[in-house]
């Protein structure tokens, strides 16, 4: 079995959901002819035809709304944003409609889209080509949003996305698409949405992040248990809805936490999910949650960008401030 990095991964989901359902067409900017710029759709309006894979203007507003009223009419179409910094045009029919039809049709119609955006910072590009702004999406009912963190990760959600009756924002590491290769079996198999994966166990503190940290928050693992500490690591995966039993039952045998993320901190994901630690799982913790986040700020130019990003430094040095705590 061959070896794959994760933007392959998602080349390979969309490859095997269109050879397997006719409903699926690709659209966004560049997706056809270049095959994204990323490559995330190498090859495929080659193999499936320019019906299925659609060269759009660049209209992130048209984008948008084709793509609802192609899923509100049996297609399940998969829209790309080049970037998640050009989705802001695209929240008005996102937000407005694709996430409330269910909702507004009392259950009679459903929006079975996707919308893939290359999301995070690391690759020295403009701010508008490296925000992480997940925490955007995460307030609006009716929307799932789905991060992966690895190769195997990307194709299993990727075709749980593509699969869901309701609309699913599915934000990709840029960082990590090249970064490193898993056997990956093209199998059809998904991915369980709405589920956090445990990647490590441990006993002393647990570390909840998503996306690209999960490679920073692994490693700072490595480096704490080098000093004897313990640490248990939770890739969230499905960021909204959130699967908080799988983070309280670690939280409730480590008794400490650090959330982890690149977005700005100020109502970053992860301070949801350090309120709901304090209102459901107060008498277990043993220290205060820590948060190893982005700042309030635009992401730097790139000769600052890593300064910007969570490393494993900050991570070990939360993991050890919540172990100061007796």
């Amino acid at each position: 079995m061959a070896q794959i990095t994760l933007i392959e991964a998602v080349t390979q989901a969309l490859a095997y959901e269109m050879a397997h359902d006719d409903s699926v067409v690709v659209l966004g900017e560049d997706v056809g002819v270049n095959g994204g710029v990323f490559r995330a759709t190498q090859g495929l309006q080659e193999k499936f035809g320019e019906l299925r894979v659609l060269d759009t203007p660049l209209d992130e507003t048209t984008i948008a709304g084709l793509t609802v009223g192609l899923a509100v009419q049996g297609m399940k179409p998969v829209a790309e944003a080049q970037f998640e910094g050009f989705i802001y045009p695209m929240m008005e029919q996102i937000a407005c409609h694709a996430a409330r039809l269910r909702h507004r049709t009392r259950g009679r119609m459903t929006v079975p889209a996707v919308w893939r955006a290359p999301w995070g910072g690391g690759i020295r590009a403009p701010e508008h080509h490296s925000e992480a702004n997940e925490h955007l999406f995460t307030n609006i009912p009716g929307l799932r949003v789905v991060l992966p963190s690895s190769p195997a990760r990307a194709y299993g959600l990727l075709l749980a996305a593509i699969r869901d009756p309701d609309p699913v924002m599915f934000f990709e590491p840029k960082r990590i698409y090249r970064q490193y290769k898993e056997e990956v079996p093209d199998d059809g198999e998904a991915l369980p949405l709405d589920v956090c994966f445990v990647l490590r166990d441990g006993t002393d503190v647990t570390l909840v992040t998503w996306g690209a940290q999960v490679k920073e928050a692994l490693e700072a693992a490595d480096a704490l248990a080098e000093e004897g500490i313990s640490a248990e690591v939770i890739d969230v995966a499905t960021l909204t809805p959130l699967d908080f039993d799988t983070i309280a039952e670690s939280v409730t045998k480590t008794g400490r936490c650090v959330i982890v993320h690149e977005a700005p901190r100020t109502a970053g994901f992860g301070a949801e999910i350090a309120a709901r630690l304090m209102e459901e799982c107060f008498y277990d913790l043993l220290a205060p949650v820590q948060r190893v986040t982005g700042y309030d700020t635009h992401i730097p130019l790139f000769r600052l960008e890593m300064k910007y990003l969570p490393s494993v430094e900050r991570i070990v040095d939360a993991a050890k401030r919540t172990l100061a705590v007796s």
